[in-house]
């Protein structure tokens, strides 16, 4: 290492980011496919008096991990989502946070309406029955599932991410339905123009009336395990569940239990609880029949991905140069 402030960074993220921090400073980066455990990441900070620090979802950073470094000055996570950094621990120690917003919304968008049509469409089981040698002619009732136009989708949670989720549902003609904190009478009004027939109503009416349920809500002791069994009890026994907002939003026992039960049709889970969802768990006994599940990989197009580590790398580089970052979480959370 030379004189140059160091950044530490918690995974190998794509080259356009870690080559704008390697202009500037002595950056060493954590190699291995697994995350390192919040110890490793504690003694690497401490070993090399870690001016920043640019992290991941995975990364559990509080005060102890901020405490490694007197010299740590901004903490950048690689992630739209902030609620793995204790925010008021870096207040009080004035160390920038940054996030990366608003990059992923379309591409999670995508994804999501890929993962209901997956559901609905039984693509995979599909694909497993060609593979295990059992398609032998065309039947007429082979692998059916739900019409998508026409049916109505209900969305939890109608922030940037759900918004661009219902304003696809006017391709296929669907009715919305969406609850949320708050009416958003504008982006009623945005949507309606762009073709899409939506309806704000409560939570209760979004899981009893829709076809198909996408969840959409940040991570917050509000909303985590937002969708239980009673919710799941309400939904309709044809209906499709898709997650891809954080897996503790969904209680993982009541949806095993909503699958043996058939309280719902299926679910499309692009994030878990527990995540990463280990290959003997118990809820993998319902795939692919019931339940069709993606490792977290929503934002995984290339261009999001490489913009991501790039607006990763311009959060540190700010709080390293003592300027406002250009997308700050401690902000946002204000």
């Amino acid at each position: 290492m030379t004189n140059k402030p160091t950044v530490y960074v918690t995974r190998e993220i794509p080259a356009p980011g870690l080559e704008q921090l390697k202009e500037s400073y002595d950056v060493e980066v954590w190699s291995e496919k697994r995350p390192p455990s919040k110890e490793q990441i504690i003694d690497r900070l401490s070993e090399l008096e870690a001016d920043g620090l640019v992290c991941l979802l995975t990364d559990d950073i509080d005060a102890t991990v901020m405490d490694a470094s007197s010299n740590l000055e901004v903490i950048s996570t690689y992630s739209v989502g902030y609620d793995h950094v204790d925010l008021a621990a870096a207040t009080e120690r004035d160390i920038a946070v940054g996030h990366t917003p608003g990059v992923l919304t379309e591409t999670t968008a995508d994804f999501t309406w890929s993962l209901l049509a997956t559901c609905a469409r039984r693509t995979v089981e599909g694909y497993e029955y060609v593979r295990d040698d059992k398609w032998e002619t065309w039947q007429p009732e082979l692998l059916t599932g739900p019409d998508i136009h026409g049916a109505t989708l209900g969305i939890v949670g109608l922030g940037n991410i759900g918004n661009a989720v219902a304003k696809r549902a006017a391709g296929f003609d669907m009715t919305v339905l969406y609850s949320d904190v708050q009416q958003r009478e504008e982006a009623e009004q945005q949507l309606a123009e762009s073709g899409v027939d939506i309806t704000h109503v409560d939570q209760e009416k979004v899981f009893r009336q829709s076809d198909f349920v996408s969840v959409h809500v940040p991570l917050f002791e509000a909303t985590r395990g937002l969708v239980g069994e009673e919710e799941l009890r309400s939904m309709k026994e044809s209906a499709i569940l898709i997650n891809t907002s954080r897996g503790p939003v969904v209680e993982t026992a009541s949806l095993i239990k909503a699958l043996d039960q058939d309280w719902i049709e299926r679910a499309g889970l692009d994030v878990t609880d527990p995540e990463p969802l280990p290959a003997d768990h118990e809820l993998l006994e319902y795939a692919p029949e019931k339940l069709v599940v993606t490792p977290h990989l929503a934002s995984a197009s290339i261009e999001t991905r490489q913009k991501m580590a790039e607006m990763a790398a311009e959060n540190a580089i700010a709080g390293l140069q003592s300027n406002p970052l250009p997308n700050s979480a401690i902000e946002d959370d204000h």
